[in-house]
């Protein structure tokens, strides 16, 4: 077998598995799925019912009677805890409360007279899909593990959609093989016991936003401890980013107080204007006991760094591999130190945060507020007063807004960031590079999807949140499956479900506001992060290191797109990649439009390459 390549590691990835009914047929195939290393958890009956890959501290799993429970991932539940909930099983819709009860982030999968009941997480950061294979329905974490089974190539409809920048709800949800369905997260599935008839079923709903912030802080709290603490409290070493922000700062203390070791992780910015590092360098002050490591700005990686050696096997396009060589390049040196799980402050933008889309309903419910916000908010992003005014007055339903973006795919972008704001979410375009074909199909899955969409929720803004949650749980969970491979797992706690929950509950006028920053975290953290770093009110962008990647990487560029994939189906325009290629400052590139595309392009490199046996394919 090829080696991998050296900055790809040798572990085996994040936890992922299969899910079979206890029948003959249904262990026919489960024996197909079963690879060197896999793990296997049978029925009472010795038939296979959990197949896959997890270490003994991902999974917990109880059998009374006729009911079993498997909970895999991270959740600081026992098996002793579990067992009298498996003994009071009646129906696997009681699964429900148990799956909104326990903190944490894992699969949830329930056995009962012959049924089976499979769940994620609501964030989306743990997925489900499942399909028909020899004649019974198969369950799976990952998408690629069912259609490989089944010997199919990806649809070019939807790798077409997935070259949108950016591809809107609901089209990214769906899995790239249409005879594999993708279950919703906010739904578990369900399969009968005869293995063949499956439903979805909604098991999760987020809060009503009605919590005032000086009562949400301490519920806030709790939660972002309890998830913290969900990965520290078997002590040892564990590492943290501390880049300075609000967020990872907030991570950084909150594990200091736990039963582990903490080393503390820098990147200091390429751009002089970084301030990163300095409020690092404040809040490590105040943790003494944490080991402060911070790299050489100049020694890590730039965004675009070495996308032709990327050979992690993803069920999807992510254009997380941009930042992939950036992301995971401080990773062997924490493990060196000890650390057994590395812990970042994702998402802390995504639930501290909110969109102000919310203003658009609070503009008619109180409208005196809203209009002092709004003022703040066309001077603190630049809005201008006709953009905001139409902003408001859009009433179209979600559907009607997204067969309306149809028909401006080729628009070029807008000029201000307001109707993303206070609209439905940032309008799709389709860059010069796709084809005609490409363009065709992706116009008929838009008209197509939006006849029957419905939003995440009624009110914009809370549609907006969910929506930021999920597309960045989607580049996450690719991330967490590439540092598992490297030895050294990823958790993001902000991301966990009652994190999300805590943080949705407030009152979006209180949550956001151009007059405070991250008001929810500020107040849930006063008393446990030192008031002096609570005042950070800016973040950095690290521009400068895309920009450089941008042009440093032009003939990497150059090459990926020398006997393109996506220019074998006919999806994009190759001689004009290779001139963008060419001219990396050419008008536009900075603002990340080629992200979408160069994902699709290495997804494809990385599916040929495994599938040729360059490395085992993960069951």
């Amino acid at each position: 077998m090829t080696p991998l390549h050296a900055s790809a590691g040798t572990g085996p990835g994040e936890a992922h598995f299969a899910v079979f009914t206890d029948r003959e047929d249904a262990a026919a195939v489960a024996r197909s799925f079963a690879r060197s290393g896999s793990r296997t958890v049978n029925h009472p009956s010795g038939r296979p019912w959990l197949v896959g890959h997890w270490r003994d501290d991902e999974a917990v799993t109880v059998r009374t009677g006729d009911a079993a429970l498997a909970v895999i991932g991270c959740c600081p539940v026992t098996a002793d805890e579990l067992r009298p909930r498996v003994a009071r099983l009646r129906d696997l819709a009681e699964v429900e409360a148990l799956a909104r009860s326990l903190p944490g982030s894992f699969h949830l999968v329930a056995a009962l007279d012959g049924r089976i009941r499979v769940q994620g997480t609501a964030s989306g950061l743990r997925l489900v899909f499942h399909t028909e294979i020899g004649g019974t329905r198969v369950v799976a974490t990952r998408a690629d593990a069912l259609a490989d089974a089944l010997g199919l190539d990806p649809d070019p409809v939807e790798l077409a959609v997935r070259l949108l920048w950016p591809a809107p709800y609901p089209l990214y949800e769906t899995s790239l093989w249409p005879a594999v369905t993708a279950v919703a997260p906010q739904d578990a599935v369900v399969v009968a016991a005869d293995g063949r008839g499956a439903r979805h079923t909604r098991w999760w709903t987020p809060p009503e936003p009605v919590v005032p912030l000086a009562e949400a802080a301490g519920p806030v709290r709790a939660a972002l401890e309890e998830a913290v603490g969900a990965r520290t409290r078997q002590g040892g070493v564990v590492s943290c980013d501390l880049s300075g922000g609000l967020d990872s700062t907030s991570v950084c203390f909150l594990a200091d107080r736990s039963p582990a070791r903490v080393v503390a992780g820098t990147w200091p910015g390429r751009d002089p204007a970084d301030t990163d590092l300095y409020w690092a360098e404040q809040a490590a002050r105040y943790l003494p006991d944490v080991e402060h490591v911070v790299w050489d700005a100049d020694a890590s990686p730039l965004v675009y760094d070495d996308l032709l050696g990327i050979d992690d096997v993803l069920d999807e396009p992510t254009i997380g591999v941009m930042d992939r060589s950036r992301a995971l390049h401080h990773l062997p040196g924490l493990a060196a130190r000890g650390s057994r799980v590395h812990l970042t402050g994702i998402g802390g933008d995504h639930v501290a945060w909110c969109s102000e889309a919310y203003y658009h309903r609070l503009l008619r419910t109180r409208p005196l507020h809203a209009v002092r916000q709004l003022r703040g908010f066309r001077a603190l992003w630049q809005w201008p007063l006709g953009g905001t005014v139409r902003a408001l007055a859009d009433t179209r339903p979600y559907g009607k807004w997204l067969a309306g973006t149809a028909g401006r795919l080729r628009a070029p972008a807008a000029s201000s960031s307001v109707g993303t704001g206070l609209g439905w979410g940032m309008a799709p375009r389709l860059l010069d590079w796709v084809t005609a074909d490409a363009g065709r199909m992706v116009r008929r899955a838009l008209l197509d999807a939006a006849a029957t969409a419905a939003p995440l929720h009624p009110d914009r803004g809370m549609h907006a949140d969910l929506e930021q949650i999920r597309s960045t749980t989607r580049v996450i969970r690719q991330w967490d499956h590439m540092a598992a491979r490297t030895g050294l797992p990823m958790a993001s706690p902000f991301l966990d479900d009652r994190v999300i929950e805590a943080c949705l509950a407030v009152r979006p006028a209180e949550r956001v506001t151009p007059f405070r920053y991250k008001p929810v975290l500020t107040a849930a953290m006063s008393g446990v992060v030192p008031e002096p770093c609570l005042r950070r009110t800016t973040k950095a962008t690290a521009s400068m290191d895309a920009s450089n990647g941008l042009r440093e990487n032009r003939a990497e560029l150059l090459a990926l797109w020398e006997d393109s994939r996506l220019e074998r189906l006919g999806l994009v325009d190759g001689a004009e990649l290779r001139r963008l290629a060419r001219r990396p400052a050419s008008p536009g590139l900075s603002d990340a439009v080629l992200y979408s595309t160069i994902a699709a392009e290495v997804w494809l490199r990385g599916r040929a390459r495994s599938r040729s046996g360059s490395r085992t394919r993960i069951p």
